[in-house]
């Protein structure tokens, strides 16, 4: 029987704990996010790729609330944004200008390839946030450069955090519109205060080395074999530097979103500000960006709530 334990990102630590990594693999909550908003296929991979780093990301932190991946650009893309929470409830959106992708596809004569995440964006920014929802708030950003999603994101660790990092993202597109988009990828951490402290300086240059090859050597085919679990791949890679698995998270897609939530925004517009946004059915609809839910609300209904 096939090992089916996708939408899973397992933590492992490797040479007594030298290096601290994750590796996951999504399907299912990608199907579940993508269906909702029916993006085209180029955004589509951008943000089933965006949502595998913020997994790798957010296993990376020892915290409870939100954790926030947001890319932003002046592109045709303009924002992808991935919600992970401390329970492994899971959402993200995009936004972008259909005219534009089409412009910049044709200019750069593109139109039949998946083009790499940052083309889309072009300038912009990338940020990690995290929220407890009480009152701590963390947010580090950093310039969108590089010609990769994995490039922009270990400018961050670079830049920012000072932490060496390797990483891998891996992105699957179907070739029919009913086909599945999968993604992954494996990131490793050198920290040493963690571990590894038997290990001789003069010999880390090439124990790092060699860790960062075979991690290279993981390919698309192995990491979404559904006959491979993802503690034999990660066997199979670093049987040899004394692999430790120490903790397996289940992610599942889960919208915040709800109709008191959007009533309470409401709250915060005036009586003549809510009279303008009303449509030829005397309601004011909204549309959730992250689950594409529609909610319809009367100028009575919200105006109760504020009484």
């Amino acid at each position: 029987m096939a090992n089916k334990n996708f939408d899973e990102c397992t933590s492992f630590l490797i040479d007594n704990g030298l290096f601290v990594g994750r590796i996951c693999r999504l399907d299912d909550v990608l199907k579940t996010i993508i269906n909702k908003h029916g993006y085209v296929k180029n955004v589509s991979a951008a943000l089933a790729e965006t949502t595998a780093l913020g997994v790798l990301l957010a296993n990376a932190l020892k915290f409870e609330g939100l954790f926030t991946l947001q890319l932003q650009g002046k592109g045709p893309v303009s924002t992808v944004v991935v919600d992970v929470t401390s329970d492994g409830k899971l959402r993200a959106c995009a936004n972008y200008d259909e005219k534009r992708l089409e412009k910049a596809f044709a200019l750069r004569k593109t139109q039949d390839e998946i083009e790499a995440t940052p083309h889309l964006l072009g300038n912009g920014t990338l940020a990690f946030t995290l929220d407890d929802g009480k009152s701590n708030y963390h947010q580090g950003v950093v310039d969108l450069q590089g010609k990769t999603l994995e490039e922009c994101a270990l400018r961050y660790f670079r830049k920012s955090e000072q932490i060496e990092t390797m990483l891998k993202l891996f992105i699957e597109v179907p070739s029919s519109k009913d086909g599945e988009y999968k993604a992954g990828g494996i990131i490793l951490q050198r920290i040493p205060e963690l571990g590894g402290k038997d290990v001789e300086l003069k010999d880390l240059p090439e124990l790092r080395n060699e860790v960062e090859v075979l991690m290279n050597s993981l390919t698309k085919e192995e990491l979404f074999d559904k006959n491979l679990s993802l503690n034999e791949i990660l066997y199979r890679l670093y049987h040899a530097h004394n692999v430790v698995v120490t903790k397996e998270n289940k992610y599942e897609f889960c919208c915040r979103c709800s109709r008191e939530k959007l009533l309470n925004t409401l709250r915060g517009f005036k009586e003549e500000e809510l009279t303008s946004m009303v449509d030829e059915n005397s309601k004011i609809t909204a549309k959730c960006g992250f689950c594409s839910e529609v909610y319809e609300f009367s100028i009575p209904e919200i105006v109760e709530k504020l009484n």
